[in-house]
């Protein structure tokens, strides 16, 4: 079940990705705001602030902002069937708990001898996560994939959101992407929806 809803996660973030929202202002509170503001419980951490933490940690490994997305509804296409029809609903009701942030860095290559150097930004970026109060839940993993290249993967989380990073070294392609979820909102996937993005 566990990982059905991991895979549920990804498709929805892969699948609904788009229109990136304006980030907005902040102004010192008063004295007296600040303290009523401390007794009282936090304020929530949604899709803007996941988005506003990995612009900032990207800038600052050097990557350019603007590549992180909020969710977005699929538009319909003809002559879809039923099951289709179904997870296009599912995907657009999921949209508002999924960022998604994504860097491809094809221009760069790399071989034994001479690593891949957007791998190494991602990790500076993760590390700049950490920095931002992102976890790691359990062990960061990097498999080769055949002689071609290698997979890696980490995972965090921070105030019910779960971010999975990964990045592919392929020949001379390479991808970073962190696609992040809101826990709650996966979490209340009925058996047969979990089932049918799984599909």
């Amino acid at each position: 079940m566990r990982t059905t809803r991991t895979r549920a996660r990804w498709l929805v973030t892969a699948v609904a990705g788009a229109a990136l929202s304006a980030g907005c202002g902040s102004t010192a509170p008063s004295t007296s705001a600040a303290v009523s503001s401390a007794t009282a419980s936090p304020a929530p951490f949604g899709r803007q602030d996941v988005q506003a933490d990995l612009e900032v940690a990207a800038v600052a490994a050097g990557i350019p902002e603007g590549l992180t997305e909020l969710g977005s509804v699929p538009s319909p296409e003809p002559g879809e069937t039923e099951k289709e029809r179904k997870l296009a609903e599912l995907i657009a009701r999921l949209s508002p708990c999924t960022v998604s942030w994504r860097h491809d860095g094809a221009d760069a290559t790399s071989s034994a001898s001479k690593p891949d150097p957007s791998r190494k930004q991602l990790d500076v970026v993760l590390s700049n996560l950490a920095a931002r109060g992102w976890k790691k839940s359990g062990a960061a993993k990097e498999v080769p994939v055949g002689d071609h290249g290698t997979y890696f993967m980490a995972t965090y989380k921070k105030q019910g959101w779960t971010l999975n990073a990964r990045h592919s070294t392929l020949s001379a392609w390479n991808q970073s992407t962190a696609m992040v979820t809101e826990d709650a909102c996966f979490d209340r996937l009925t058996d047969e929806e979990a089932a049918l993005l799984g599909d």
